[in-house]
């Protein structure tokens, strides 16, 4: 009996061979990695990449036409940063024009946003005549607000002229006009993108919330305050933040037009960290000076949309 019972006893089983199934369950786990890689990689190139290596370059001593070896210095590029007054002034000025276009900018569009999101009788082309200036470089801006606040024969003075207003000035070098005159360019230019996201989330509101306030009795302000904005507030929100981000980080426009000056008083920090890196050669110190412009400008973002978001949720 026992041998019969040692033979039916079953034996430890092999461990099976996967089916199909959980072959065909692992590939669909790697399927969507293939779908992002064709953007995951220029992101990776092209910005992660240059941004660590920025990082790096801030704790060295790099420097062009240096014959030597590039050595590591540690904090010590942050160290002088926080003793140069120039960068701070420049922070400051940056600041000042970021909020001073992003705001007046926001509330433009937004009028213009309302008024394209009519029934007007040539909306078509009123649309398409407001994103123009979006179309157009920012190079090609510069120049044509060079042209046109030219102290001789520009169009502003000239049309000053003519009104009675005064001889005109010069607007691009004067101490006082300089950073306003600047900031009317960046609010002109940069208007167009944040009228389309607008008016492209106006038109995602629903019509029949309108028209069951309208019946009610709502007038147009307290149909804007409790149908139009609450539909609006993640679009205007988003486009704030990028503005913020944009803003503060312009280059171009304002090299064009005034190269930062006069007397440094449209140098942003992108122009400042631009001229210590091309003008005069000091890569490590002009690397610290964008990490620091990163980390300062990721703080007040995160900040802005926390108490956005905190806002919109308690309203």
């Amino acid at each position: 009996m026992t041998p019969v019972t040692e033979a039916r006893r079953p034996g430890p089983r092999a461990p099976r061979a996967p089916g199909p199934k959980r072959a065909r369950g692992r590939a669909v786990d790697h399927g969507p990695w293939f779908l992002v890689l064709p953007a995951l990689i220029p992101i990776l190139v092209l910005s992660v990449g240059p941004l660590l290596h920025g990082i790096l370059l801030a704790f060295t001593d790099a420097q062009s036409g240096r014959t030597g070896p590039t050595r590591w210095i540690g904090t010590l590029n942050f160290r002088d940063l926080l003793q140069d007054t120039l960068f701070w002034e420049s922070f400051r000025i940056g600041l000042v024009w970021a909020v001073g276009v992003t705001v007046p900018q926001f509330l433009l569009a937004l009028g213009l946003a309302l008024l394209l999101d009519r029934d007007l009788r040539l909306r078509p082309l009123a649309r398409a005549l407001a994103i123009v200036p979006w179309a157009m470089p920012e190079v090609v801006v510069g120049i044509m607000w060079r042209i046109v606040y030219n102290p001789d024969a520009g169009l502003l003075n000239e049309t000053l002229r003519d009104l009675g207003l005064g001889d005109g000035r010069d607007w691009l070098s004067g101490l006082a006009t300089a950073l306003p005159a600047v900031i009317v360019v960046g609010v002109w230019a940069g208007m167009p993108q944040t009228t389309v996201a607008l008016l492209a989330g106006l038109q995602n509101t629903p019509r029949e919330l309108h028209e069951a306030a309208a019946v009610d009795g709502a007038g147009a302000w307290r149909r804007f305050r409790t149908v139009t904005w609450p539909a609006l507030r993640p679009v205007a929100l988003a486009i704030t933040a990028l503005n913020l981000i944009w803003n503060f980080n312009s280059f171009a426009l304002v090299y064009v037009l005034t190269n930062g000056g006069p007397g440094g008083r449209t140098r942003l920090p992108m122009l400042f960290a631009y001229e210590e890196a091309f003008r005069y050669g000091q890569f490590g110190y002009a690397a610290a000076m964008g990490c620091v412009m990163v980390a300062a400008i990721s703080v007040a973002l995160a900040v802005f949309l926390a108490g956005r978001l905190r806002a919109g949720d308690t309203a």
